[in-house]
C-alpha cells in the first residue's frame, strides 16, 4: 500500500479493536503508522485487533497486516512494506526514534496513563480521561450514540458509564466476566455458535458460561492472569459470524474521527 504523507507519522498507543479501528483507516487513507502495546495485553476482540500481533507474530485485517517487531530498525522495515508494525513498548519509548507528527491514545483507560500534550505536535485520545488543551490537543467520542466518533477539541468526551453498549438488544448480559482470579484458558472458538450455560472458557477450576444465545464475538487469549469481575470475553446475539472478523462499526466510527482530526489539522499545518 502507498504511502500519502511519508513526513506525517502516527503513533498509536493501544491496538485493541478502537485503536485498530484507527489505525485501519489511518492507514487505508495512506499515511503511516506504527502501534506501541504491552507485553500481554489483554484483547477481548481480539481477531480484529493489531495487538493480537504481539501474540501471533502478525495478524491481517480487512488487507492490512499489523507485524511484531522487536526494534526500530525492524519498524522501518515493516513501513516499508507498508505494513503496521506493533512494538511492545510499555513506556512508549518510541517517541525517541519515530518523532511521531500524531500520537494517538487508544489505551482507553478510563484516565490518562501519562500521555501529554507535547507528546507530539498533534495529540488525540479516545473517550473520557482527558481534557482537551490541558494533556491533549483533542478528544474522540467513543460512547455510542449521536456523538460517537465526533472530534471534541473544547470539551472532554462523555462520563464512562459503566454499561457496555447495547447489541442485538442486550448489554451488560452479553459480557463474560472473571469469576475470579487465576488463568484463562479458551473452551470454545471466537465465531461458535453458544447457547445459554454452554462453557466457553476457564478461570482456574471455574467455568465461564455462556450468558445468553449468540456468537463467541470475544475473548482473551489463553494463559493471561486476570483478576475478579474484568472483563474477558462477549457473546453476540446477533449471531452474524462475519461480525466477529471484520471492525466494528463503533470501531470504525471512532477512527473517522480521529482521520478527520488529523487531516483537518494537517492542512492548517502547509
Amino acid at each position: 500500500m502507498k504511502t500519502l504523507c511519508p513526513d506525517t507519522r502516527v503513533l498509536i498507543k493501544g491496538g485493541g479493536d478502537l485503536g485498530t479501528g484507527v489505525a485501519w483507516r489511518l492507514r487505508r487513507a495512506g499515511l503511516l503508522v506504527l502501534i506501541t502495546e504491552l507485553a500481554r495485553p489483554l484483547v477481548v476482540r481480539r481477531a480484529v485487533a493489531f495487538a493480537s500481533a504481539v501474540y501471533a507474530g502478525a495478524i491481517t485485517i480487512e488487507g492490512i497486516t499489523a507485524r511484531r517487531v522487536e526494534s526500530f530498525a525492524a519498524s522501518r522495515t515493516v513501513l516499508d512494506a507498508g505494513e503496521i508494525p506493533v512494538l511492545i513498548d510499555p513506556a512508549t519509548r518510541a517517541r525517541e526514534f519515530f518523532a511521531p507528527t500524531i500520537l494517538v491514545d487508544a489505551v482507553l483507560a478510563k484516565r490518562n496513563t501519562g500521555t501529554r500534550r507535547t507528546d507530539a505536535p498533534l495529540v488525540l485520545a479516545l473517550g473520557p480521561g482527558f481534557t482537551p488543551g490541558a494533556d491533549c490537543h483533542a478528544v474522540i467520542e467513543t460512547q455510542r450514540g449521536h456523538d460517537l466518533g465526533r472530534v471534541l477539541w473544547n470539551r472532554p468526551a462523555e462520563p464512562n458509564t459503566g454499561i457496555p453498549g447495547e447489541i442485538g438488544g442486550k448489554s451488560a448480559e452479553r459480557v463474560l466476566r472473571a469469576p475470579c482470579a487465576g488463568i484463562v484458558l479458551g473452551k470454545r472458538a471466537i465465531g461458535d455458535q453458544v447457547t445459554p450455560a454452554d462453557v466457553i472458557a476457564t478461570v482456574g477450576e471455574t467455568p465461564v458460561r455462556a450468558p445468553c444465545e449468540g456468537i463467541v464475538r470475544g475473548l482473551v487469549h489463553d494463559g493471561l492472569t486476570v483478576t475478579v469481575g474484568m472483563k474477558i470475553g462477549d457473546v453476540d446475539p446477533r449471531a452474524e459470524r462475519e461480525h466477529c472478523f471484520t471492525i466494528s462499526d463503533k470501531a470504525l466510527a471512532v477512527g473517522g474521527g480521529v482521520l478527520e482530526a488529523a487531516l483537518s489539522w494537517l492542512v492548517t499545518q502547509k
